[in-house]
């Protein structure tokens, strides 16, 4: 006991190994909050494809027959009015009646020239040509009902893609300004 001597600090060797480092812990910390970020964004964007987007879908396929069902309607009305245009009353056979007898009239010959006799079937083709032509003159509505209405360049246009370019070029630039500078 006579060599123990307490005034003098132990030595490293007889201190043992250092301390854990709890830098190890924080990094533990940040990747556990990320891993449950990521769980967590997984389990939204499951809930949105088996909860939302079959509801969006259901509705975009009702939008889309009822536009079909419109333009088949006006498509169809305007066949009807084609059709209704072109329409030409048929003469209609008449219950023949007794003719009253002939009697003998002087007749006055008188000098003719002779007229060219038309085909029947021929003026029946000229009618219907003629009207034809006449209902392609009149304007038919069109509908635009099935044509989309969205996207981005249909909100913004061309002068707003521009716009968004050049924005985006000046990010650029700026980044690389500000990464020499240092």
């Amino acid at each position: 006991m006579a060599f123990d001597n307490h005034d003098v600090e132990p030595s490293v060797e007889e201190a043992g190994p250092p301390p854990a480092e709890s830098s190890n812990r924080a990094f533990v910390i940040v990747a556990g909050i990320l891993g449950a970020i990521l769980l967590l964004s997984l389990i939204c964007v499951a809930a949105y494809a088996f909860l939302i987007l079959p509801i969006n879908k259901r509705a975009q396929a009702t939008s889309n027959a009822a536009a079909i069902a419109r333009a088949t309607g006006a498509a169809v009305s305007m066949q009807q009015t084609a059709l209704a245009l072109a329409w030409t009353a048929t003469p209609t056979q008449v219950k023949a009646t007794k003719t009253p007898v002939p009697t003998n009239t002087a007749v006055v010959a008188m000098a003719t020239t002779q007229a060219p006799t038309a085909d029947p079937r021929t003026a029946t083709i000229a009618a219907l040509l003629t009207q034809q032509a006449s209902a392609q003159k009149t304007v038919m509505p069109t509908t635009t009902a099935a044509l989309p209405k969205g996207g981005f360049a249909d909100q913004y246009g061309i002068p707003g893609l521009v716009g968004l370019a050049v924005i985006l070029v000046a990010v650029i630039i700026l980044a690389r300004r500000l990464r020499t500078a240092s």
